[in-house]
């Protein structure tokens, strides 16, 4: 079931995106036996959907028998149960069915927190739907005459504290990645995050790039646990790639809240490795869902590759067309190529066509990103005093450290730092590289 407000502005098609939720149930196993749209000026206060739809739904029921009716959009608790009273049918909105793919697909101890989290506090403001009985009777005596403690209060309660100790065990966490993200900085590998919508190919594309075996299937949200592989680049230089989970349309903002730990490594890395997939109809939609939620983690202003993936079928599709169109049996890849990426670059700037099924453009993929981690660091010499070390952590993090030498008004550091950051720095440059002293070790401090 969809539903489209009139006088708003979506970036999906109703259509589209009921598309979409019927991909999500066959994920979850549910089979599909029909759908429908409505458009509304408002929703309705008790059902969401008109009383003429609820109507119209509940004569299907009886032709076609189905036991469960999805909603596209998410509902408000009272929406469910008075729909489930109307129809005697099972209602899940999309926030739901999206928890339960999570819930299945969930393979580590840290995958199944964040979502246990997300599904006790989706569950919370609607238990009042889960009981028919809402009290039980104290009796016996004085002062215990009246209502006793309802079964919903002690079920909101112990939902509670078990709210409280998952995020407790995922604040653990946190500090576990955070002290493996201190070492890499230390180690000074730099980090890129594969980033793109669910299905786009980014397990697909780690495999191809780092010859590993993370889980690749044909479904949306095929993986959900973050790996993080080193991978040569061209220049003999090593670097670590980070396969992120999946976005969506009408991401659940409990799993956002709820995978924060996970997302942190989109945060921490030095370039974002956006994978497009050419071939699905709604490249464009899913390609700004993707930057939205990029802006909602706050690091839209990331450097970002775009990796056009899926390109051999790009091709194989526009070629069947050309042929069809022109009468000619055959019509040449490097000629259809190249038109499907003058169009494609105008609309993703600094992107590189691969296929990471087959293994096309993986070399010209790990040049682009090493000239924008590499290639485009400035030199830089500056004297920071030690109370910035909100300054010196920026630098190790982002940067690549050279020399460190630490003195009496602070540390002087020689190192290459990204473009985007040379600003900050700016106030503290020295004029000339600093002599490395003759008993100073790698970092700068005196061996004696």
């Amino acid at each position: 079931m969809g539903v489209e407000l009139k006088g708003e502005r979506h970036l999906w098609r109703v259509e589209d995106s009921v598309d979409e939720l019927a991909q999500l149930a066959a994920t979850a196993g549910i089979e599909v036996v029909g759908r429908t749209i409505q458009r509304l000026e408002s929703p309705n206060p008790a059902t969401y959907i008109g009383s003429g739809k609820v109507e119209e739904v509940l004569t299907w029921k009886r032709e076609l028998g189905y036991d469960v009716l999805l909603f596209d959009d998410e509902l408000l608790p009272r929406h469910q149960r008075n729909l489930e009273q109307e129809l005697d049918v099972k209602v899940l909105d999309r926030t739901a069915l999206i928890l339960d793919i999570f819930a299945s697909h969930a393979r580590t101890k840290e995958g199944s927190l964040q979502v246990e989290l997300a599904q006790y506090e989706y569950r919370l403001p609607r238990l009042t739907r889960m009981w028919t009985h809402l009290s039980r009777q104290a009796v016996g005596g004085v002062g215990l005459r009246g209502p006793g403690e309802t079964q919903l209060e002690s079920d909101r309660r112990e939902i509670g504290r078990r709210i409280a100790d998952l995020r407790r065990q995922l604040e653990e966490v946190r500090a576990h990645r955070s002290q493996y993200r201190n070492r890499r900085r230390k180690a000074a590998v730099p980090v890129v995050s594969i980033v793109g919508y669910t299905n786009a190919g980014k397990s697909t594309l780690l495999n191809a790039l780092a010859g590993s075996d993370v889980l690749v299937e044909d479904k949306l949200f095929a993986t959900l646990d973050p790996t993080t592989r080193r991978v040569e680049l061209p220049n003999g230089s090593s670097i670590l790639f980070t396969d992120t989970v999946g976005f969506i349309h009408k991401l659940p903002t409990q799993l956002v809240a709820a995978f924060h730990a996970t997302l942190e490594e989109i945060d921490d890395s030095e370039l974002l490795l956006h994978v497009v997939d050419v071939t699905h109809p709604n490249v464009r939609e899913q390609s700004t869902t993707v930057e939205r939620v990029l802006r909602e983690l706050g690091v839209q202003n990331k450097p970002v590759v775009t990796a056009l993936n899926k390109i051999d079928l790009l091709v194989e599709e526009q070629a069947g067309v050309a042929a069809e169109e022109s009468g000619e049996e055959q019509v040449e890849a490097a000629e259809l190529l190249g038109r499907v990426m003058t169009e494609m670059m105008q609309e993703f700037p600094n992107c590189v066509a691969i296929s990471a099924a087959r293994g096309i453009g993986l070399e010209a993929l790990l040049r682009r990103v090493q000239e924008l981690l590499v290639d485009d660091l400035v030199s830089v010499v500056v004297l920071l005093p030690y109370s910035s070390d909100g300054l010196i952590g920026l630098l190790h993090r982002r940067g690549v450290v050279q020399r460190a030498e630490y003195g009496q008004a602070g540390v002087t550091i020689e190192a290459k730092v990204p473009q985007t950051l040379a600003y900050h720095f700016e106030p503290y440059l020295v004029t000339a590289s600093p002599k490395r002293s003759a008993g100073a070790n790698r970092d700068g401090r005196s061996s004696d």
